[in-house]
This record gives C-alpha cells, structure tokens and sequence, in this order.
C-alpha cells in the first residue's frame, strides 16, 4: 500500500509545502546565481529514472561555463563559485529537486538517480535502484554520501528498495536533516574523491580515486 500509493501521496504534499515554506531562501540562492553565472541560476541534466526513463534533473546551478583559450570547460574546482560552494556545503543546491517530485520524476527518499552512461555498468542487483523513483536522499546518502565507493554506494540504494517501507523512509529523512544541519559527508568538488562509475568499472575496479 505505500509502496504503491501512499508513498507518491506524501512525496507530492512534501515538495508542495516544501517550496511554500523555502520560497524565500528559494528566490534568494536564486538570485544570488543569476549573477554569479551570468544569467544561469539552474541546472539541468538527463538521468535514468524509475523503468530508466529519462528526465531532467534540476539543481541549482553551482558552476559557471568559463572556458580555456581552446574553448574546453575549466576544471570543477576552477569553475565553482563562491556562492556555489555555500549552496553546495548547505545542501541548498538541493531545493529545485522539488520540482521534480511534484512532475512525479523523483521522490523524497530513494536511490539518488546517477548519470545516464552509467546504465551499462550496474549488476543485476543493482538495477533494483530503477524499480523505484529515485530520491534527493536516501540510504546511501545517510551512510556516506559520495565519501563511499561505488561497490557500497549501489549496495545500499539496492537495499533500499528490497527493504522499502513508510518506517525507513521516516528513519532516512531524519538522517538526512541532522546530516545537512551537521554539513556531514558533503564533497564541495564533484569528482574530488572517486572517478565516475563507467572508467571505475570499465578498469575492472583498479582505480579508484581520481
């Protein structure tokens, strides 16, 4: 019954009083953006999400675009803004992800929905994090977050949906708050810890770290 109905319910009542409630800070860190990355305060990806249907993902926009002299993108921690890196250690960056719940493309709590080359790459098991609409946190998220490898990091989300209920998602969020207020597990610099999921299994599990 929650799984099935009740869970989509709550995921819709959260995000809509959700972007109620953080509509001031919303339109702040908004503006703040549309400054520092020239008109862009958003960001969007295509991700796999549940049945791997594609969607765009939304996000706060915690980079800008400048480029080298042979017109190729400047490294991440080159390009991360000052207020980037605040939205980033605050989980502010999260907040446009309530969008996509209230389009039924996400939920609250579910596996966190990862890049779309990366779909070749996972084990059977780990495809279980597709039979569910994926979340801005979840049990990996509550365990680590991108301080773990890729190995745990799929391992959790496919516990997750074998052990899915109203009493661990409760459990997860409240998790989740006390990590964000702590700043625990955040990595500011996308990539600063492991390498992306297709070179990590591509060299057979070698190489870890970037």
């Amino acid at each position: 019954m929650y799984k099935q109905f009740l869970k989509r319910i709550f995921d819709f009542l959260a995000a809509f009083f959700g972007l109620l409630l953080l509509s001031p800070v919303f339109l702040i860190v908004m503006l703040g953006l549309f400054f520092a990355n020239q008109g862009k305060p958003f960001f969007f990806q295509e991700r796999p999400g549940k049945g791997e249907r594609i969607f765009k993902i939304i996000k706060f926009k915690s980079m800008n675009d400048k480029k080298d002299s042979k017109g190729n993108l400047l490294s991440d921690e080159e390009r991360l803004t000052s207020i980037g890196a605040f939205v980033r250690k605050t989980s502010l960056d999260e907040i446009p992800q309530l969008i996509n719940i209230l389009k039924g493309d996400m939920s609250l709590i579910g596996p966190r929905p990862l890049l779309v080359a990366y779909l070749p790459f996972y084990t059977e098991r780990e495809r279980l994090r597709h039979t569910v609409r994926p979340g801005i946190t979840g049990l990996a998220q509550v365990n680590g977050r991108n301080t773990i490898n890729w190995d745990e990091r799929l391992a959790f989300d496919a516990t997750y949906v074998e052990n899915l209920s109203f009493n661990n998602d409760v459990k997860i969020f409240i998790q989740t708050v006390k990590n964000v207020i702590n700043r625990k597990d955040i990595v500011v610099i996308p990539g600063q810890l492991f390498t992306r999921l297709d070179i990590y299994r591509k060299d057979g599990n070698k190489s870890e770290t970037i």
